[in-house]
């Protein structure tokens, strides 16, 4: 996906030792059939329906409704915008989240029935998730017009038109709320996201994902990993998002109840998960290093299987708050 690199060191979050657990994944390959060399899924909702973008360069955002054939993707572009249209998220009744470029400006919006709303704070501004209600939307603002100082990570309210939008910070601490990224918000309203903490040995940023659950902060990397970003959180509190490990190769990663899986579509060198709904359905993206696709980035779709999930699909609310009591219990709480 799309994102700025953070610039500047923080002090590191307490993180708590994970499970891990093997699972197989059922995938099926989503190939925007505009741009057919480069695909991201970024979101899914209970309806399984599907959004993302294509072309790397000028960015075409799409809606998709199973199976992903293409008469089944739909362009959802704001107009005017020369630099082309990211869609992030989608709410269960189907209200769209994302980010457009016109004239070098980004800006976030959301799309409902066809009507885009601007949604934006200073001089740059990404959504980058929305709960299932459709009633807040996550993201990050900078007065950097390029994005890549000073990130914010915020929630939106105001949903699901946005008219009226009401920006709140994250309550990270102060040296990292300024450089920080919220991606997803789920109904009870969980946020998860990802900071900078410092940089490796080539100057590189290397990032942390973080958790904020009813204003008590964690963070954790899967794997035992220095660097990963959590991306999307359904309402059982599943945290979906990608790791690199020792080798410098980049995984996608479940987070159920604190058991982590690793996210590898046959034949990828680099992957990210970037979306989750209730179902247990899972979206993101790869690069290819399959012979015919070799270099592709080709969008996915992936079944969660049992019993990594720890059977808390399906439970409703009561699985919520197990996940939620769970989570709080083997977390390291940031004062």
């Amino acid at each position: 996906m799309y994102r700025h690199p953070l610039a500047l060191g923080m002090a590191g979050l307490l993180t708590l030792g994970a499970g891990a657990a093997h699972a197989e994944f059922a995938f099926t390959n989503i190939v925007d059939p505009a741009n057919p060399t480069f695909t991201q899924a970024l979101g899914i909702n209970d309806a399984s329906t599907i959004v993302g973008y294509g072309n790397m360069t000028i960015f075409n955002g799409f809606e998709l409704v199973l199976p992903p054939v293409p008469a089944n993707f739909t362009r959802q572009n704001v107009m005017g915008a020369d630099g082309g249209t990211q869609v992030v998220g989608i709410s269960g009744a189907g209200t769209t989240v994302g980010f457009s470029i016109t004239g070098g400006v980004t800006s976030g919006f959301a799309q409902n029935g066809g009507t885009f709303t601007p949604v934006k704070q200073d001089a740059f501004t990404q959504l980058l998730g929305i709960n299932k209600s459709g009633t807040v939307a996550a993201g990050y603002t900078s007065t950097d017009p390029a994005g890549a100082m000073g990130q914010t990570a915020v929630t939106v309210s105001g949903g699901p038109l946005f008219t009226t939008p009401v920006f709140t910070n994250v309550p990270l601490p102060m040296n990292m709320n300024m450089n920080s990224q919220a991606t997803g918000v789920n109904d009870a309203g969980t946020i998860v996201g990802f900071y900078q903490y410092g940089v490796d040995n080539m100057g590189n940023p290397l990032f942390k994902s973080f958790e904020d659950l009813g204003g008590t902060l964690t963070s954790f990397q899967p794997f035992a990993s220095n660097n990963s970003q959590a991306l999307g959180i359904n309402n059982l509190g599943d945290i979906v998002g990608d790791y690199v490990d020792g080798g410098g190769v980049m995984h996608g990663y479940l987070d159920a109840n604190n058991v982590f899986t690793s996210i590898d579509p046959p034949g990828s060198t680099a992957t990210t998960a970037n979306g989750i709904n209730d179902n247990g359905q899972i979206v993101g993206f790869y690069v290819s290093g399959n012979a015919d696709t070799a270099g592709n980035t080709i969008g996915f779709l992936a079944q969660v299987p049992e019993p990594v999930s720890l059977l808390v699909f399906g439970s409703g609310l009561a699985g919520l708050a197990l996940v939620r009591r769970r989570r709080s219990a083997r977390r390291t709480v940031v004062g």
